[in-house]
Formats: structure tokens, C-alpha cells, sequence
């Protein structure tokens, strides 16, 4: 008998401290939805993408650079030019800047179209190419 009563003091402790808990949580409708919301939300086919270049600014050419383009051209992956690398951007920069910006916009041989930066302005892809070839 005293295993069972052992048991119903430890349901009755445990029933009391639970009905305490939701007894002090706010019942609210609004608090209700408040804890019920989505975490985040859906973007569907059709939908009008938000413009995070209207919401927070372009991005600094070293910004996109260190978020996109240092993937590859950090360590120079399938040939791509690295940072600063006079050797490795003279015959680039040869071709002039007309084709370099159009080859990172479009994409070239391994290089996808803006380096797969699909949100990344015209402008924020050239600026950061500029931060690639400063002080050549």
C-alpha cells in the first residue's frame, strides 16, 4: 500500500504544479496568438520577392565579396581568379572591364551567372569585382 500512496502524492504534486503553470500563463486571445504564430513565413512562385537592396542598401563590394565570391576566389577553385592576384587578373583585365563585368553578370566556363549571388544588384557585382582588383 505504500508504493501506491507514494504514487498518488507524486500524481497530486505533479497535477497541482502543472495547474499552477497554465493558471499563471496569460490567457489571452492576443497572448495566445502571440505564442501560436509562425516562425517565419513562405515565399511562393508569383509572389513579389522582397528587394533587400531597397530594405537595407547595396552591399560594399567587400560585403558581397565575403558573403559570395570568396567561395572561389579566395583559393582560386576551377581557375578563378584570387584576391588581388595581379598574375591571375592581367589577361582577365585585358579583355577590358566591359567583358570582365559582363562575364560576372552572365556567368563564364565555371563561374555562374553573378556568382550565384541572385540578389546582388549589376552595381554590387561590379563593386565587388573593383575590391577583387584594388591595388593591381
Amino acid at each position: 500500500m505504500e508504493l501506491s500512496l507514494r504514487q498518488l502524492i507524486v500524481a497530486t504534486v505533479a497535477a497541482l504544479t502543472f495547474a499552477g503553470s497554465v493558471a499563471a500563463a496569460d490567457m489571452s486571445d492576443d497572448a495566445i496568438a502571440e505564442r501560436i504564430k509562425p516562425v517565419g513565413s513562405v515565399y511562393l512562385e508569383g509572389d513579389a520577392p522582397i528587394d533587400t537592396a531597397a530594405t537595407s542598401g547595396p552591399r560594399s563590394g567587400d560585403a558581397v565579396y565575403g558573403t559570395f565570391c570568396i567561395a572561389c576566389h579566395g583559393s582560386g577553385v576551377l581557375s578563378a581568379p584570387k584576391l588581388g592576384d595581379a598574375g591571375d587578373w592581367s589577361p582577365r583585365l585585358a579583355k577590358g572591364m566591359d567583358v570582365l563585368t559582363d562575364h560576372a553578370l552572365n556567368g563564364f566556363n565555371a563561374m555562374p551567372a553573378k556568382g550565384s549571388c541572385m540578389d546582388c544588384s549589376d552595381d554590387e557585382i561590379v563593386a565587388a569585382i573593383n575590391h577583387m582588383i584594388e591595388g593591381l
